[in-house]
């Protein structure tokens, strides 16, 4: 129970089994009490049962709505100790094809959205208190067709940094950590296609792609006290950025390869 007797808001935790669910549902193994929050009520409210929690309605991209969530969790159990923000949109497009309402929304939802929540987070947090933001492995390497995704994800890091250096005199630590490929609804059927994850796996030290589990592990350490780190961006996710995610070529072979065996 290394959580005990803390409070944590998860932002994200709206679909079935997504990595906020798990993040959610790990944080109150260890004791913590949890408030979810996204766009969809029914799969919040399941969550909010299983753990013994609560949960609150919040599209990230709003303030009002972050801010709400926010004196939800602090009015629901009197303070809040831990804030995970794990939303996320996984656009991919070609950079000459991504258009200015791709990069409205992807901005919403992966830049001046978790810009708000670590607001809302400094805003209610007293001395003391842990910022975590759920990033991605493609911050720091290569993946096509995934600029916008990529520069979004790699902003908010740097955001992360600095609100490090300004706050720790309140004792609040933040920090980010990135996965790499991870089974959850973001990653569509990927996971359906064993040469594809094949090709992603190989490029893993350590043998294989990250879970969620590994996430919500690296999560629960960050948000105990016994962490003293900030600032900092964990790379959970094998080694994966020693090498380097397949490239397009790459993927494109395998993606044919699929096709022609499904149409003989």
């Amino acid at each position: 129970m290394r959580l005990e007797g803390k409070v944590a808001l998860v932002a994200g935790a709206a679909g079935p089994a997504n990595m906020g669910q798990k993040i959610a549902e790990r944080l109150a193994q260890e004791g913590c009490k949890v408030v979810v929050t996204g766009r969809h009520e029914e799969p919040m409210r399941a969550i909010a049962e299983q753990i013994g929690g609560n949960y609150i309605l919040m599209d990230i991209t709003s303030k009002a709505d972050v801010d709400a969530a926010a004196d939800f969790a602090v009015k629901t159990y009197g303070k809040l100790d831990i804030g995970v923000n794990a939303t996320g949109w996984g656009l991919m497009k070609p950079t000459h094809e991504t258009t200015e309402t791709d990069l409205d929304k992807i901005m919403g939802i992966q830049f001046k959205g978790p810009f708000f929540f670590i607001q809302a987070m400094l805003r209610v947090m007293g001395q003391g208190g842990s910022i975590i933001q759920i990033s991605s492995a493609t911050a720091t390497i290569m993946l096509e067709n995934h600029a916008a995704y990529m520069g979004t994800k790699a902003g908010i890091d740097h955001v992360i940094r600095t609100v490090a250096n300004e706050y720790g005199a309140r004792g609040i630590r933040a920090n980010s950590i990135s996965p790499g490929l991870t089974e959850t609804p973001m990653a569509g059927d990927s996971f359906s296609v064993k040469e594809l994850i094949d090709a992603f796996a190989k490029e893993y030290p350590l043998g294989r792609l990250g879970t969620r589990e590994d996430i919500a592990a690296a999560v629960v350490w960050l948000a105990s006290d016994e962490c003293f780190m900030t600032g900092q961006n964990l790379q959970v996710n094998g080694g994966l950025t020693l090498r380097r995610n397949p490239i397009l070529s790459e993927l494109g072979e395998i993606a044919a390869r699929a096709t022609a065996h499904l149409s003989s």
